[in-house]
């Protein structure tokens, strides 16, 4: 039986950053990989840090949704139309940020979704991909506030599917310590893990952080997921994290092939905002 997978973290031309790709594109690329479903979870960031505006033109991070799902309505009955199998499903990536709590639960309530993402990418009124989180703070003091930072908003807003990039925050770091090991971290991750496990939400695998990154590559800790199968944790989501559509599913194979062997069965996406488990 062929495995079948689905890249459920994917941005499209309706991201600020997704200028790269397009719904079609990217499903397009999904057809060819053999997979099975594609999510385009768009940004929507509420709170966008002033820093930015030094690096490029400031702008809003969210995006038009009604548009972005009539979309991905037409690119799925276009390719239906061709006999060809794909599920094209609606998502967000909902970036959390105390003072944008207001707006993240109206857009929640006001939409209809397949699937939520929830991350941080933005702490303290900075932004970790531009450096200036780190500064004045040493790896083990800039990583742990960031997981700290993640279990409390996550927690916060429970109304969300997936947890996203929960080791973002190292991605991009200046630090010899390029990973996030359970060792380092075991109490602020195993509040995270048993949330995450006791609520049914999935735990992303986001292959774009095991990429090299200003001549870094982070490892994905295998200690976290056997901590999160050993709290009753099964629901793990893969995530390209793409941007254009050649990073479609990158990576799938091996990920999915490591979790077997680690003893996860099963990979998760959802539906309307309903768990599906598919066989590894």
């Amino acid at each position: 039986m062929t495995m079948l997978l689905f890249d459920n973290h994917n941005h499209s031309q309706f991201s600020f950053d997704g200028k790269r790709t397009s719904v079609e594109a990217s499903s397009n690329a999904a057809i060819s990989l053999g997979l099975g479903g594609i999510c385009f979870t768009d940004h929507c960031d509420f709170f966008v840090p002033p820093m930015k505006a030094s690096f490029e033109e400031s702008s809003p991070e969210t995006f038009d949704i009604n548009a972005q799902q009539a979309e991905i309505d037409r690119v799925r009955a276009s390719i239906h139309a061709k006999g060809q199998q794909l599920k094209i499903l609606k998502g967000i990536e909902i970036g959390m940020y105390e003072s944008s709590h207001e707006e993240i639960l109206r857009t929640l309530r006001e939409n209809t979704f397949d699937q939520v993402i929830a991350s941080v990418h933005y702490i303290e009124g900075t932004d970790p991909f531009y450096g200036g989180y780190y500064e004045g703070k040493d790896w083990k003091v800039a990583y742990g506030h960031y997981l700290e930072t993640i279990c409390r908003e996550m927690t916060w807003l429970g109304d969300f599917d997936i947890m996203g990039h929960f080791d973002y925050v190292a991605r991009y770091a200046p630090y010899p310590q390029a990973s996030i090991l359970y060792r380092d971290f075991s109490d602020i991750l195993d509040e995270m893990l048993r949330y995450l496990a006791h609520e049914g939400k999935a735990l992303e695998i986001n292959t774009k952080s095991y990429k090299s990154h200003n001549g870094r590559v982070q490892i994905l800790d295998k200690d976290i997921l056997l901590r999160y199968r050993e709290l009753g944790g099964e629901v793990i989501s893969l995530g390209s994290d793409s941007h254009d559509a050649g990073r479609v599913g990158d990576g799938f194979a091996a990920h999915a092939a490591m979790l077997k062997s680690l003893g996860f069965k099963y990979l998760a996406h959802f539906e309307k905002r309903r768990l599906v488990q598919l066989p590894i």
